[in-house]
Parts: structure tokens; C-alpha cells; sequence
């Protein structure tokens, strides 16, 4: 479904002096179809980047970016909007994704408006749906985005992503604001959603424990680099790398923690 080759991404700065920075360094890997693909790292490793040159929403210094078999880092911009339906965002902050001045209804119609996917009364009969999807009551519409709860944003900001019929989500730390509680059902609702619809994930988190519940294989970055990948259960029994027996210490050792220590 999605495959990235030989991606390098940098930044240039000084006048007389040009000097290099490197966020994303010679990465390559592939998301199968239907399978949900955890991107792991501490913050500043590059994850949130490299999700964004995957849906070139960031362009790549150099590398190689394929969708369903189509090269996005040459599309032209109108046939990369012609794409865009089939490869959407959920960002960290769904403040970032809802307009502060529109009701929920207005903030979950746009997306249907803005691409001529339905017409008036036919989006009036898909946002009740949308929000039940999404695990939300049909009156929250009349609400604006500060009238309701964190957990509830994230929620609208998910049907405004799924009114599109995504087949590809970036998911970048969906949960990361989120109280604890939140988190689980907004991660459940994900993992229910996918499975109804067949999607393909790319799960980005610095939270290890996150990545084990949501993903069928991990890929470990550190620096810009992929240090290990490998499936889910092979990752936490047997880290190869360094980096990657680190964060698995510290994910069970936080586990059990948690687990001697409970709220």
C-alpha cells in the first residue's frame, strides 16, 4: 500500500557558511494493506516528518514515495489533489484540524463539500452517521469545538478524516493530549474503525506500550534512522538493537509499575 525508498530529508541554514541538518536519514519501509504500522522513537527522531513526506504534506530532499503503486513525490499538484481523498491525517492537537467558528456539523460537512462528495441533503443525512461511527450523539452537531471535551474534538476531527472514505490514515499521537481514560476508548474506536473499513495505519507515538496494543509490526527510528523493525511480539521478546531494548525496559518497567501502583 504504501512504500517510501532511500527518503532523506534536510535542512540548509547560513549564508557563507552553508550548514546541514539532517531529519530524516536514508529511511526505507513499507506498509502492507490493511495492517497497521507503529513508528515509534523518542521526540525529535524524525516520526512526525517522515509521516508527512509519506503523504507529501513535507517534500523529501530526495527518496521515493509510493501509493497503491503510484509515485507521489512526482505527482504534479493536481493530480496529488486528486490523491488526497485516499490518504488522510489525524493530527495530535484536533484544534489544529477544527475551526474554532463553525459548529460540529459545519467542521464534518466541509470535507464533503470541499471535494463534491454529496449534495446538501445528502450530507445532512451522512454527519448523524458519521458521528455514531465515530462514537459521538447526532446532537452534538449544533456545538462548536469549545463547547466539548478533548476525547469528544478528537472524535469530529476522526469523521472529518473518515467522511472522506480514506483507505491510508497517518495517525500522529492521536492520544498524546488525551487523559489516560480518553486515550483507550479513542485508540479502541481507531482498531474498530480499521477493521470495518480495512484501513491502513501508520501509527506514530513515542509510547511504546501504545505502539504494542495498535500495531502489527513496529518500525524503531532513532535520529532519523530506523534502527529495527520487525513484528510486534518479536520486537518486545527479542530487541535486537541497543536503542530498541531500551524503550522496551522502560515500557515494562513502567508497566509494572503502573501495575503495583494503581490509581
Amino acid at each position: 500500500m504504501l512504500e517510501l525508498s532511500s527518503v532523506m530529508k534536510y535542512y540548509e541554514k547560513g549564508f557563507f557558511r552553508r550548514h546541514r541538518t539532517t531529519a530524516i536519514d536514508n529511511v526505507s519501509l513499507s506498509v502492507r494493506k490493511g495492517e497497521t504500522l507503529g513508528l515509534v522513537g523518542e521526540s525529535g527522531s524524525g516520526k512526525t516528518t517522515l509521516g508527512r513526506i509519506a503523504l507529501r504534506l513535507i517534500e523529501p530532499s530526495s527518496g521515493m514515495v509510493r501509493f497503491d503503486g503510484i509515485k507521489v513525490t512526482t505527482l504534479s499538484r493536481s493530480a496529488l489533489r486528486q490523491l488526497r481523498p485516499r490518504m488522510q491525517i489525524v493530527f495530535q492537537d484536533p484544534d489544529t484540524a477544527l475551526n474554532p467558528r463553525m459548529t460540529v456539523h459545519d467542521c464534518v460537512a466541509e470535507p464533503l463539500t470541499i471535494w463534491h462528495l454529496a449534495g446538501p441533503r445528502e450530507i445532512e443525512d451522512r454527519i448523524p452517521e458519521l458521528l455514531e461511527l465515530v462514537g459521538l450523539q447526532p446532537d452534538l452537531a449544533a456545538r462548536f469545538p469549545f463547547e466539548i471535551s478533548g476525547g469528544q474534538k478528537q472524535r469530529v476531527a476522526l469523521a472529518r478524516v473518515l467522511a472522506l472514505n480514506p483507505e491510508f490514515i497517518v495517525a500522529d499521537e492521536p492520544t498524546a493530549a488525551l487523559d489516560l481514560s480518553v486515550q483507550a476508548q479513542i485508540l479502541g474506536l481507531l482498531k474498530d474503525i480499521q477493521q470495518k473499513r480495512n484501513l491502513t495505519l501508520l501509527f506514530i507515538s513515542h509510547d511504546l506500550q501504545v505502539i504494542e496494543k495498535m500495531s502489527d509490526t513496529i518500525a524503531v527510528m532513532h535520529a532519523g534512522k530506523i534502527v529495527e523493525r520487525g513484528r510486534t511480539p518479536e520486537i518486545f521478546s527479542n530487541p535486537q538493537n541497543p536503542y530498541t531494548a531500551r524503550l522496551v525496559a522502560a515500557a515494562r518497567a513502567s508497566e509494572a509499575w503502573f501495575g503495583k501502583n494503581p490509581r
